[in-house]
């Protein structure tokens, strides 16, 4: 009886959360699972303890890549198919699961109830359930197919055995359209890295991936009769964005690296050298896998720099990458153009922008900066003080993006922090996931609600405030 009533009592506490104190508690039960899941002999080896599963299961649902053990080494077939169904969970979209979860813990949730809470997830960066979700799942499982036939047919042929060859590309083809960088080797895709094939599957599925189911439904919708004038705003927005950031930031990062003679390029010629330059900057936002391993020395720190920018901008709205997202940065962008040109409004392919849009976006990159620029000031101070080991605040910089961004990106900081500095990166790797607006609306509303009920009925007189 007393066990019972301590579930009434916890299901009514779930009632009362709103949709972003719900998610991140669902979120921590879910990598709460899947730590005791892989820590577990059915799992792994007797070196992943609770930590190291702990770090992972967080790494894995956050679709970040960033791992202290050896995938294909530290876990057995059964945790690499349950890493890969976490995988599934965190891309498809975290938020957009665990709303079906509240409508089903909330008695008397109607379905239409359910459908117009994924509206407001919206907001929040992933969004969309019902149809939409439906949506997701089919396309994903398509492109997710297409991809491991074709490494399976294709890619990975020096892989003899046949059984081998097909959870390896199922895995992998998993993993990059999840934008995940999760790998079964040890030193990522540096085996494949003059094979043209592979890297171009590759970075067709993170871009997949990356681009959002709002632009894929938009793309669907339209297949009978596509061109670009009929798509949406945000779909050509989104296109234009990402193939720009791709184009520049490969063309930026292949002249960069060529002038300054880094050992990235070593033992390539002019063709391998334009692939690995594309596939890296592709990975770069938000994928995580290398084909050449990524340190002060193999790369210049100017090469760092435009790769930590990328990172930064990340993937699209409704895409299983993280970063403060593409249509965040064009926002930002268009807004310092018409503040340049003396513009009240904010005109973007001759449409008018809301000024609620804009203050997201500047939501959005302010508390973005703010917490990597938090993370690094903890990482550097207390990994000197505690393990007594030093690293450039460049090393630390480019960590802390790669987590909060949930890109994977590392330069071998990671295995040499401390717990506590491990934990540093969790945390910024859930926060990173679910949104930095999410988190501080979940916290907002927590300490603040009173406060909040009232402002909303309140007027407050204006004043000028000049920057």
């Amino acid at each position: 009886m007393k066990f019972k009533s301590n579930l009434y009592k916890l299901k009514d506490v779930y009632r009362k959360l709103s949709v972003p104190q719900f998610t991140i508690v669902t979120g921590l039960f879910i990598i709460f699972f899947g730590t005791l899941i892989l820590s577990s002999p059915l799992c792994s080896s007797s070196k992943v303890g609770l930590w190291e599963a702990f770090f992972t299961s967080t790494s894995a649902i956050t679709v970040t890549g960033l791992t202290i053990i050896d995938i294909g080494v530290d876990l057995n077939f059964f945790g690499q198919v349950f890493l890969a169904f976490m995988l599934l969970s965190g891309g498809l979209g975290l938020m957009a699961i665990t709303t079906f979860l509240q409508g089903f813990v909330v008695k008397g949730t109607k379905l239409r109830t359910r459908l117009d809470k994924g509206k407001t997830l919206d907001e929040f960066g992933v969004g969309g359930i019902g149809r939409t979700f439906q949506s997701i799942a089919i396309t994903a499982t398509c492109i997710i197919s297409f991809g491991a036939i074709v490494l399976y047919s294709f890619g990975f042929v020096d892989i003899q055995n046949n059984w081998e060859r097909l959870w390896t590309s199922i895995f992998h083809s998993i993993s990059a359209y999840n934008n995940a960088g999760f790998s079964l080797w040890s030193n990522s895709l540096q085996d494949y890295r003059t094979n043209f094939l592979v890297n171009s599957v590759f970075v067709f599925l993170i871009v997949m991936g990356g681009l959002g189911w709002r632009v894929i439904d938009d793309i669907w919708s339209n297949k009978k009769n596509l061109s670009y004038s009929k798509l949406s705003l945000h779909s050509r927005l989104v296109i234009r964005t990402s193939l720009s950031l791709i184009f520049f930031g490969s063309l930026g990062f292949f002249i960069i690296e060529s002038l300054l003679n880094s050992q990235f390029f070593n033992d390539l010629n002019l063709f391998e050298k334009l692939i690995s330059s594309i596939f890296e900057t592709v990975s770069a936002r938000t994928a995580g896998f290398t084909n050449y391993p990524i340190s002060l020395n193999s790369i210049s720190d100017t090469g760092l720099l435009l790769l930590m920018t990328l990172m930064f901008i990340g993937a699209s709205t409704g895409g299983t990458g993280g970063g403060i997202k593409t249509t965040t940065f064009i926002a930002l962008m268009a807004a310092t153009r018409s503040t340049l040109r003396g513009q009240k409004d904010v005109i973007i392919s001759n449409r008018l922008i809301s000024d609620k849009v804009i203050l997201k976006a500047v939501g959005i990159t302010v508390g973005s900066l703010l917490f990597v620029l938090l993370m690094a000031m903890l990482l550097s101070t207390t990994n000197t003080f505690v393990k007594k080991e030093s690293f450039t605040f460049l090393e630390i910089l480019f960590t802390c993006i790669s987590a909060f961004a949930t890109v994977g990106f590392d330069i071998g900081l990671t295995a040499k922090l401390n717990h506590f500095g491990q934990f540093i990166l969790i945390v910024g790797m859930f926060v990173g996931r679910l949104g930095i607006l999410l988190l501080l609306s979940a916290l907002w509303q927590a300490l603040y609600k009173s406060r909040i009920d009232r402002q909303k009925r309140i007027g407050y007189p204006r004043a000028d405030l000049y920057v």
